[in-house]
């Protein structure tokens, strides 16, 4: 696809502070080097996401360490046509890898995340387990990569649903800033795991099923719950989207609020997201510079019925952005609708993205 190529010709050049041939001495100098890297939940849907990312990439891995749980210990796993052992998390230690992508979960971070660290692993941890602690970085790389220093050894991958949306919202802050936001998320069962992928095909194929990821039927139906309900009426997810953006965004004065929603698709999260900016804009000016955004693909063709869907998405680490429009109920505002794949851009891409970043940057020790 040539568009996702200079996409991420883009990416490298803007956020890396790169051009294309300085990259490639980069990549050649790594291959030099030892480069150990660990994907923790290595069987897991994110996990097995990670290995494929890290593949089509061309991630410089001189050394493999999958881990999983104590049952799949010794089991084999395959990357780029050689297998791997699968590794106990104390195996995994003490191999000292530079890097260790984690996702398996936030119980399992907490107690393992700051173990590696000790032994000077950085830790990209795909879970929730650190993402508000004030004392770990955030982050989207085309968004705030530059909050990273060397000294950063668990460092925290947003929400899927967060990571989608800020990629889009970023470049319109800067340029009109961002009051408030409502966003409305229509997110795939694969966000749940296999259970849930489980679940909705079952249902599909024999009209019920004995596995069930949720307290009601998935196919053919909208769930209004992601995650648990808090005191205040939200959930969980949707208050992590409040917190998560301002947090990446790095500006508390923006207003949030969100409505998660649980849908029987697979490929991806959409989202219809409302932005009410403290500046005029043009509607042409917003779909240029979301065009010329890194991590981006505009599809708003109205009139050819060309616009975002998980279909598309699949598979894929852009973030594609349409339907933009002037909200005509008040001044200043816009809809949009956004939708990415949640197991790579909302996962497992912006984990890898982050790597990247660190080695480029010589912020792996």
């Amino acid at each position: 696809m040539i568009i996702t190529s200079k996409k991420r010709n883009l990416f490298i050049n803007y956020f890396f502070n790169v051009d294309l041939q300085f990259f490639s001495l980069i990549t050649f100098a790594t291959q030099k080097n030892e480069m150990k890297i660990a994907v923790v939940g290595a069987t897991g849907l994110v996990g097995t996401k990670m290995l494929q990312v890290l593949a089509e990439r061309n991630f410089e891995v001189t050394e493999l360490i999958p881990v999983a749980s104590e049952k799949s210990v010794g089991k084999l796993i395959n990357f780029k046509g050689k297998d791997y052992k699968v590794h106990s998390m104390q195996q995994a230690i003490d191999a000292k890898p530079h890097i260790a992508l984690f996702s398996a979960g936030g119980s399992t971070s907490l107690e393992f995340a700051e173990k590696f660290a000790a032994v000077g692993t950085t830790v990209i941890d795909n879970s929730s387990a650190w993402r508000m602690d004030p004392t770990k970085k955030l982050v989207v790389p085309e968004v705030n990569a530059n909050v990273l220093t060397k000294a950063d050894k668990v460092i925290a991958n947003p929400n899927c649903s967060t990571i989608q949306m800020v990629v889009a919202l970023m470049p319109l802050h800067k340029k009109y800033k961002i009051k408030r936001v409502v966003v409305s998320t229509y997110q795939s069962v694969t966000g749940t795991g296999v259970k849930a992928v489980n679940q909705l095909m079952n249902e599909r194929e024999k009209g019920t099923s004995e596995e069930m990821a949720y307290k009601y039927k998935i196919d053919m139906n909208a769930i209004p719950q992601i995650d648990v309900f808090l005191d205040n009426g939200y959930t969980k997810e949707e208050m992590k989207m409040v917190n998560e953006t301002k947090k990446i965004m790095g500006d508390n004065s923006i207003q949030l609020t969100a409505t998660t929603v649980r849908i029987p698709v697979m490929g991806g999260h959409s989202e219809s997201v409302n932005l009410e900016f403290e500046s005029e804009f043009d509607i042409q000016e917003v779909k240029d510079l979301l065009a010329n955004s890194p991590g981006i693909i505009l599809q708003d063709e109205p009139a050819n019925q060309i616009y975002p869907m998980p279909m598309w998405a699949h598979d894929k680490d852009e973030v594609f952005v349409g339907r933009i429009r002037r909200d005509e109920s008040q001044p200043k505002t816009l809809n949009m609708w956004i939708v990415s794949d949640n197991l790579r851009k909302g996962a497992a891409t912006n984990a890898v993205q982050i790597a990247e970043y660190l080695i480029v940057n010589n912020l792996i020790n």
